[in-house]
């Protein structure tokens, strides 16, 4: 049976601040798996000193040049994905929404604040596989259990939204395009939405709908913060239609990115000989991370930059790996921690010990 904590809220990761404080271990003494950025980020070069003299230039090319990278038609930057979910609850109409009860959390208060109706759902290696009723929606209650969302069933007639995160952060559950194309078809019909958040796609290309996103009823978001490692850019990607993104356009407003930022951006996107070896590498450390926690006996689902293990004992073997210098993500929802990769050799002798010392 699955044990699920249907109102525990979703907090955020790189909150080493908070575990320095707590444990008495001095920042330089951790090591911070609880984000799940690449450790080995792109490179950034030398940039113009004149680019801090000056505004940014919203006509520079990056976002046709982000648009090719990602095979989309059209693209359009914000400052971070934190600003379109800000943005879309405005932009679409009301109507009922899906969203995974674990995944990145702004996403569900955003809507809520604008007063969707927020239905939760579990899917893959979150859901209760036992076809148990405890799963099923109560329309009338309106702290009713998530609904069971499957890949091979149509979405519940009532949903006008969806938003999908994919691959899903912290779960690593992957949808299919073909899934997705077929779940959009059916919010389209209803005059819905479907929202997929690709922040972690760049490993995995070949699975992406960036490329589908000339019609409407599909609004997709990349990140430039994690592939690439460059959170601190807070720069990321809205894939639409013209007519979604000239109005996104008109409420985001002019130089929404600095000009370093978008002159780092720039440099990522059109370096194929990185994110080539990068893509190799990250393919190589997730399946060593999921490797590394299946061997201390936690079954660990992975993407290139994280894996996740669900276990009933996350709390405390969070505290112990803590006391150890180790710090990971922990989720309530369903007790469970996501492991970042370690950035050297030392990191991943430290994590197999505070694992072997935690597990003990």
């Amino acid at each position: 049976m699955l044990n699920l904590k249907p109102h525990a809220p979703v907090y955020h990761g790189g909150n080493l601040g908070e575990a320095v404080r707590r444990y008495g271990i001095g920042r330089e003494n951790w090591i911070d798996l609880s984000t799940g950025i690449n450790p080995h980020g792109y490179p950034v070069p030398a940039i113009d000193p004149g680019l801090w003299l000056r505004l940014p230039d919203d006509d520079d090319g990056l976002e046709q040049l982000a648009a090719s990278y990602y095979g989309a038609a059209l693209a359009l930057a914000v400052p971070g994905t934190q600003a379109a979910i800000r943005m879309l609850p405005d932009f679409l109409p009301q109507g009922p929404i899906g969203i995974s009860r674990l995944t990145y959390g702004e996403y569900a208060p955003a809507f809520a604040r604008a007063g969707f109706q927020v239905e939760h759902f579990v899917s893959g290696p979150a859901a209760d596989t036992t076809g148990n009723t405890v799963l099923k929606r109560n329309a009338d209650d309106a702290s009713a259990r998530p609904f069971l969302l499957r890949a091979d069933q149509a979405l519940p007639s009532h949903l006008k939204h969806l938003l999908i995160v994919n691959p899903n952060n912290p779960t690593a559950e992957m949808f299919s395009p073909e899934t997705l194309l077929g779940w959009q078809r059916q919010l389209y019909e209803r005059g819905g939405t479907l929202i997929v958040d690709e922040a972690f796609m760049d490993a995995s290309p070949e699975a992406s709908i960036a490329g589908h996103t000339g019609v409407e009823g599909l609004i997709v978001l990349r990140s430039i913060g994690k592939f690439f490692g460059l959170a601190g850019a807070r720069t990321s990607f809205v894939l639409a239609n013209e007519a979604c993104l000239n109005t996104l356009r008109a409420w985001r407003g002019p130089w929404s990115l600095s000009g370093p930022a978008r002159a780092v951006v720039r440099a990522a996107l059109l370096d194929t000989v990185w994110q080539h070896r990068t893509r190799t590498d990250l393919a190589a450390a997730g399946m060593r991370l999921g490797d590394l926690l299946q061997s201390h006996g936690l079954s660990a689902p992975h993407t290139g930059m994280y894996a996740w293990a669900q276990d009933r004992r996350a709390e405390v073997l969070q505290d112990k790996m803590a006391r150890l210098g180790v710090w990971v993500r922990r989720f309530e929802v369903i007790p469970s921690l996501r492991f970042g990769l370690p950035a050297d050799e030392t990191a991943w002798i430290r994590l197999s010990d505070a694992l072997r010392r935690a597990l003990a």
